[in-house]
């Protein structure tokens, strides 16, 4: 008989952790399971890329991405029904004002971890018992298969660093309880999850993110990328446009490097809730020609092989896939010394950790540009990496034993 398992995931729209799992269900290919898909939300762009055998359990799917006009207004369609779907709206109102009580006074206000409960709460519930419920993030699918699921057995996928994504117990509300086994896509996202929940020790183990390296090379040969016909030393990162990504601090080492007279362009792929600040920014520094924001683009690989630099400086980490995909392409990488970007980043050898500093990012960049030996030898090591793919999943695989 075939093994039955649901993922559950907030949305699909184009990030990394989408990405992530989108390759975890095409190794998933087998006669042995009937896998189902539930996406809180009903709603993103990458649902086209999704294999012909899974089983999406959505009625109705919208594939807007959640960070366009016409996206988030029917996102706030969805949320709305939500609300009043399943019944307790009483129960829903008094989670989310005491968790907007407790974010006001840690002074971070957190939108979307406020609607994760209600969400969930909300959803479509399913009378199917399934052998094996995966929620792929935390917050909504987290919630939603810890209360709302019947499954035999119950896992979780954890993709950042927990506290400094600003999830805590009182908003958990003990939901971690449910789950026969917690995966951290690396030690230290297990580290910190455990320092909130130091009880589930035994439960948390780590899960590397699934990489295809050779789609990854494959489409990189594809037309695209750069078409400006730009001659300086091109700059790339590749992210949502989130505070997480702190582009702001990017901007600024952009500035340094014009005053100084550094002949490059840095560009940005990805969208999100801070495009309208960036640009504001980048207009009042005189950057409107040397800080690119592209948008996201359907094949984002052509310009990692194109780029002189990659740069991924952020406040924090789970395990970057695009630091993954820059290293299997064989760029020189530069990434802040924060909490996941250090467990990727060999400092000297396959890329640079720095400060988040505006001075500390401008002076790496200016580093690699003058030294092109150096450049060249990090990159060189960079696309020697190797992506684990197999003895992880067949740990995942025995819960279904």
């Amino acid at each position: 008989m075939r093994k039955k398992i649901l993922f559950v995931i907030n949305t699909l729209g184009r990030a990394g952790a989408e990405t992530a799992l989108l390759e975890m269900l095409k190794c998933l290919d087998s006669p042995s399971y009937e896998i189902s898909l539930y996406v809180i939300m009903g709603q993103g762009e990458m649902v086209g890329k999704l294999p012909d055998y899974v089983r999406v359990l959505n009625p109705k799917f919208d594939d807007h991405s959640v960070l366009s006009r016409e996206g988030k207004r029917r996102m706030a369609g969805t949320v709305c029904r939500a609300f009043f779907r399943n019944g307790m709206p009483i129960k829903k109102i008094r989670y989310t004002a005491a968790n907007w009580r407790d974010m006001r006074q840690r002074g971070n206000v957190q939108t979307d971890k406020l609607l994760w409960r209600m969400l969930s709460d909300g959803s479509l519930r399913f009378s199917e018992t399934f052998d094996l419920a995966v929620a792929w993030l935390e917050g909504a699918s987290a919630y939603y298969v810890a209360e709302h699921v019947k499954a035999v057995r119950k896992c979780a996928f954890i993709h950042i660093d927990y506290e400094s994504a600003g999830y805590t117990r009182e908003m958990d509300r003990g939901c971690w309880e449910e789950f026969d086994r917690i995966y951290m896509v690396s030690q230290e996202v297990r580290e910190h999850f455990l320092a909130v929940y130091p009880e589930y020790g035994k439960k948390a183990a780590v899960f590397h993110n699934m990489v295809d390296q050779e789609r990854i090379r494959s489409l990189a040969s594809e037309k695209g990328g750069f078409s400006d016909g730009y001659e300086g030393a091109r700059l790339l990162t590749v992210g949502r446009l989130t505070r997480q990504k702190a582009y702001d601090i990017a901007i600024e080492a952009m500035k340094l490097l014009k005053d100084r007279g550094v002949r490059a362009r840095w560009y940005v792929l990805g969208e999100g809730d801070q495009r309208k600040a960036l640009e504001k920014k980048i207009a009042a520094l005189g950057l409107t020609e040397d800080f690119l924001l592209q948008g996201a683009v359907e094949n984002p690989y052509p310009y990692y092989a194109q780029a002189d630099v990659y740069i991924h400086a952020t406040r924090f980490e789970g395990k970057s896939i695009a630091i993954q995909e820059a290293q299997t392409l064989g760029c020189a990488v530069i990434a802040s010394d924060c909490n996941g970007n250090r467990e990727q980043v060999e400092e000297g050898v396959d890329g640079i950790l720095c400060g988040l500093t505006p001075e500390s990012i401008a002076e790496s960049i200016v580093l690699l540009l003058e030294d092109e030996k150096k450049r060249k030898a990090l990159a060189e090591a960079a696309g020697r990496k190797r992506m684990a793919r197999g003895q992880e999943l067949e740990e995942f695989l025995k819960l279904l034993d």
